[in-house]
């Protein structure tokens, strides 16, 4: 998926309940792909956009996080971490698979973060951020300047 398509909705079980993408409009979403809970990368930038999420909903923004973990394992990296927003399980691979997320073995999420707009819209992807949870600080930034500018 690119900056300008429609972000596919979908619908599926999170660390909060049921979440479906189509929900959010009037909102802007920062839909972030990891590749599995638990780890060291995924932690920290779950972490900080926890961190971050005050300022995320300041700027009228949801984020939801999604792997192809558990609901289980999901609802627990949650906890763990106090973390503020749903994380998404998606161990079928569907989300990921749509959104063009997925590793080169198929196996898991490719580290990859989609701002969509308020009509569910795709208005930037980042990928290949030198640390995990620069996605993050340079989603906020987006997002800020989204806010401001409309």
């Amino acid at each position: 998926m690119e900056p300008g398509q429609e972000a596919p909705d979908f619908e599926a079980e999170s660390s909060k309940g049921s979440v479906k993408l189509s929900s959010f409009r009037g909102k802007k979403v920062v839909l972030y792909f990891y590749p599995k809970s638990f780890t060291p990368g995924c932690t920290r930038e779950m972490e900080r956009f926890s961190e971050l999420y005050d300022q995320f909903k300041q700027n009228n923004a949801e984020v939801i996080g999604v792997s192809a973990d558990s609901i289980s394992t999901q609802k627990k990296f949650a906890e763990k971490y106090g973390n503020k927003f749903p994380v998404v399980a998606d161990k079928e691979k569907k989300i990921i698979a749509s959104y063009g997320a997925l590793n080169e073995k198929g196996t898991s999420a490719q580290r990859i973060t989609f701002i969509i707009d308020e009509n569910g819209k795709i208005v930037e992807v980042l990928r290949k951020m030198k640390k995990a949870e620069e996605h993050a600080d340079k989603a906020l930034e987006i997002v800020t300047k989204l806010s401001s500018s409309g």
